[in-house]
């Protein structure tokens, strides 16, 4: 049996004062379509703002270099992407070292600093750096809007900046921004020497730096190989702004990545052998023939998607979050089930296999025949459709969807706002009340604990595992109550301290 070939992969590099956050779920993003993604911590990050005070530009560029050099031979395809400053390093990067096995991803990159928010004094910088010891000491603090036009999103930001929390520097010294000055100077040099293909994403509203940065970075590296895309509703942190989802499908379709729905799974090759397609195929039958359909999050992408058809109380379009409750109801409902399958029929990444829904109460049996459509892509499953042949049997049975209910809605309205509401707390909660918060949450989320427990080596991941499994069997709507209940109390008590 010949050797899996290895995957693709990226290497994501983060902002000045940042840390892989800053590039929002795009990690995520990346795993889901089948990428290795790599990341590092820049020198002087990740501890507190005055360890940035002795770091000096080429420390970043070095620590970038030797991540790449690391990483390089591993991968038959290796993409690189920054956000802001990191934008700046990968393009060094890129240049530097000849990258021509993927693509390059600069997203919000300051080339010049020159945005709307962005103060009138910011000529006189260079006056400020050669005044002895005034760079080490002088603060840049970050200030409202944080790089966010979300109004609901900023209000997070800034009460984690209130709480102390270490997502992100609160400031840096004057000296960073002169390192991070001799780094765009180096960058107006490089860019035109870059020869891989290069997407550049920037906002139109960007407050800290102007179209302009993206204007020359297309221009230098030449509109054959550079493409832009402008955003309209985002200031800086484009990975976390309100163009997030833009931004995420751009970055994905550059990179070639498969993006859940039959239409772009179609269009995309699967990477994946026929083998693999096999085994992923059979893992997904083994858990249908049990009817164990919320065993299929296991083998398949967090935003699956499963389209049921009729008008009944299975039927819709079920993705993501909403797939667990659609997975509960059809095995309450008859035991339902999927059996008797016949031959499947392959298309890159797309199959079909004949197949039967059976369930049975008191009353009546179902058979309904029919086929189901699956979509995979690098080993995981993107999407599942049922096809019907009497699809008015299945509605017979199953009976008519059930009439909104009024009081759910408003349970999950209140569950969704305390979940915003809880990261807007001032202070932080003591550790046991942290672990109670996250088992709730993933309780009402995505029901019973599943995966092995964590490693006594991991003891943050082994302590929320523990706290998820406490609430094994506790209602989503009982966890939702439980869930809000809690944050009101919390938010109480920041009104009476």
């Amino acid at each position: 049996m010949s050797a899996i070939a290895a995957p693709d992969a990226a290497f994501l590099i983060h902002g000045l004062g940042g840390t892989q956050y800053d590039l929002g779920s795009m990690h995520k993003r990346l795993k889901n379509a089948g990428l290795v993604t790599y990341s590092l911590t820049l020198p002087g990050h990740g501890t507190k703002p005055e360890d940035l005070a002795t770091v000096a530009m080429e420390d970043w560029v070095d620590a970038v270099v030797s991540k790449y050099r690391e990483i390089r031979d591993q991968h038959p395809v290796l993409h690189l992407m920054g956000m802001c400053m990191g934008s700046l390093l990968a393009a060094v990067l890129a240049e530097r070292e000849h990258h021509a096995k993927g693509n390059l991803i600069m997203l919000a990159a300051p080339v010049y600093i020159d945005g709307w928010a962005t103060p009138w004094y910011r000529s006189l910088r260079p006056l400020l750096y050669v005044m002895p010891g005034l760079p080490q000491r002088m603060k840049i603090e970050e200030e409202d809007p944080f790089g966010i036009k979300n109004e609901q999103l900023r209000a997070i930001v800034k009460a984690k900046f209130e709480r102390g929390e270490n997502f992100h520097y609160r400031w840096v010294p004057l000296e960073c921004l002169r390192q991070v000055d001799r780094l765009r100077a180096m960058v107006m040099k490089a860019a035109s020497k870059i020869r891989c293909p290069t997407l550049i994403v920037h906002a139109r509203e960007d407050e800290l730096t102007s179209l302009r940065s993206a204007h020359f970075m297309v221009e230098s590296i030449g509109g054959a190989r550079a493409r832009m895309v402008i955003l309209e509703d985002s200031y800086h942190m484009i990975c976390v702004d309100n163009d997030r989802e833009i931004v995420a499908k751009n970055v994905l379709e550059f990179v070639g990545a498969a993006l859940p729905g039959a239409g772009s799974a179609l269009a995309n090759e699967p990477r994946m052998s026929a083998q693999e397609l096999t085994a992923a195929l059979n893992a997904v039958l083994a858990k249908l023939d049990t009817g164990d359909l919320g065993g299929l999050r296991e083998l398949a992408i967090p935003d699956l998607s499963w389209v049921q058809p009729g008008v009944n109380a299975l039927s819709g379009v079920h993705v993501g979050k909403s797939f667990a409750g659609f997975a509960s109801r059809f095995s309450a409902l008859g035991n339902a089930r999927f059996t008797a399958f016949g031959t499947p029929v392959f298309n890159r990444g797309v199959v079909l296999v004949p197949t039967q829904l059976v369930a049975s109460n008191d009353s009546a049996r179902l058979e309904s025949p029919g086929a189901l459509l699956f979509a995979f892509y690098a080993g995981k499953l993107l999407e599942a459709r049922w096809f019907a042949d009497q699809v008015e049997l299945e509605d017979a049975f199953f009976g008519k969807p059930p009439a909104p209910d009024s009081t759910a809605v408003a349970l999950d309205a209140a569950f969704v706002a305390a979940a915003v509401e809880a990261k807007t707390l001032t202070r932080a909660p003591d550790n046991a009340t942290l672990l109670e918060l996250y088992a709730l949450y993933k309780q009402a989320d995505a029901g019973d604990v599943r995966g092995d427990r964590p490693s006594v080596l991991d003891v943050v991941g082994r302590a929320k595992y523990d706290a998820w499994a406490q609430r094994k069997g506790v209602s989503r709507d009982e966890a939702m109550r439980s869930y809000v209940a809690l944050v009101e109390k919390l938010k109480a008590q920041e009104v009476t301290a």
